[in-house]
């Protein structure tokens, strides 16, 4: 019995012995996985969100009222925030329009992270090509990265259309080149632009081309200065007016005839392993209230539009539908241009503009003063604000989707 009971024990020890050894494994099993992983998240994490982008449509979706982790800057800390956007410096105290997220149906749009995309921009150049709104998404993604790098390590330079934000211990440049219509024009200077009878030479784009050729990533856009019925399209020189030949065009013809240069230059020029290419698609007005059921234009407003689908009079589908057909028909040429979709997530934004909260470069007259709707910006957009989704969209392409 005492033999037996001896056998029972010294079984019943090795199992335990046993039963620690397996412990012990497990144990260091998973510390080694947790190292593992904790070294890895990164990775784990960005594979997982490229997954995402892959099969989410990040530009369909509805805004969400969020003022615990919007605005994501401070409009008076951002130091090159432009008198044309500051609203709130201009006398706006409804600052809701600085607190919406926007919420794609199928996945969450990644957190902007200044720090991952400026070591994506390291020895690099980012290049917005295009107009004021363009230049209002470059002014949003200067303030976005502003304040994560100290005032000795940035700096601003002009030169003449050509204005560049340099983040020094990045070596990453942010840019912005004024070119409205894209091809070349008589109102391609920076600041004596506004002429009543627009003229393009919808065949030449190398003036313009020749600063951004280089550039590793390049973000166009080109909409607001079409909005007119007919162009005056220019064969021959703005410097020889003697040999000039000039037609009255309709616009949209015009407007294709300049894409498909844009895109011939694209083809020929770019570098197609080391360039990467985004178009910005039209940037919605709102001076029809009576699109919305509102007042005369988006003066006075302080919320989205909450109707899904809304689509206003001023945005044209024809134009889309042109820039859509010229970025299919370079893909088939090997040149794949990433389309921003912005045009109907700002659609439903007609309180996120200016309106009579920016300098004004004139005196206003008044009658104006007498109506303040008759002045109100509709067009470009308050920072913090729209923009700045805009460029949490481009982020989003440039850290996650590569």
């Amino acid at each position: 019995m005492a033999k037996k009971h001896q056998i029972v024990l010294g079984t019943w020890g090795s199992v335990r012995s046993s039963f620690r050894s397996l412990v012990a494994l497990l144990i260091t099993g998973l510390i080694i996985t947790a190292v593992y992983l904790t070294q890895d998240s990164g990775r784990v994490l960005e594979g997982r969100t490229n997954e995402l982008l892959s099969k989410c449509n990040l530009f369909s979706g509805k805004w969400v009222f969020d003022n615990q982790t919007y605005p994501l800057y401070k409009e008076q800390q951002c130091t090159f925030m432009s008198d044309q956007l500051a609203c709130e410096k201009f006398g706006r105290n409804d600052l809701s329009y600085q607190k919406w997220r926007w919420q794609p149906h199928q996945c969450n749009l990644p957190r902007f992270n200044a720090t991952a995309l400026l070591e994506r921009l390291r020895n690099r150049r980012l290049v917005f090509v295009g107009d004021s709104l363009n230049r209002g998404q470059w002014v949003s993604m200067v303030c976005l990265v502003d304040s994560w790098i100290p005032p000795k390590l940035k700096s601003m330079h002009s030169n003449g259309s050509l204005i560049t934000f340099k983040a020094t211990e990045f070596n990453a440049s942010i840019e912005f080149y004024w070119a409205p219509l894209l091809v070349e024009s008589n109102s391609d200077d920076p600041v004596n632009h506004r002429l009543p009878d627009r003229i393009v030479r919808v065949r030449a784009i190398e003036k313009h081309a020749r600063h951004w050729t280089d550039a590793d990533i390049l973000v166009f856009d080109s909409y607001l200065w079409w909005r007119r019925p007919r162009m005056k399209v220019l064969w021959g020189s703005f410097e020889s007016p003697e040999n000039a030949i000039y037609k009255e065009v309709e616009m949209l013809r015009v407007y294709e005839m300049a894409l498909r240069t844009w895109s011939d230059w694209l083809e020929v020029h770019v570098n197609r392993t080391k360039t990467r290419l985004f178009f910005v698609s039209m940037s919605p007005t709102h001076e029809r209230g009576e699109n919305w059921g509102g007042g005369e234009n988006c003066y006075k407003e302080t919320g989205p539009v909450v109707e899904e689908g809304y689509w206003g009079s001023d945005s044209d589908p024809k134009m889309m539908r042109v820039v859509e057909t010229v970025l299919d028909e370079l893909k088939t040429r090997g040149v794949n241009v990433q389309m921003l979709n912005i045009t109907q997530l700002s659609e439903y934004r007609k309180e996120g503009h200016p309106s009579i909260y920016r300098k004004q470069w004139e005196p206003l007259t008044e009658e104006q003063i007498a109506k303040p709707s008759t002045y109100a910006d509709c067009i470009h957009w308050c920072l913090p604000g729209v923009p700045d989704v805009w460029n949490e969209l481009l982020s989003a392409f440039i850290v996650h989707d590569q």
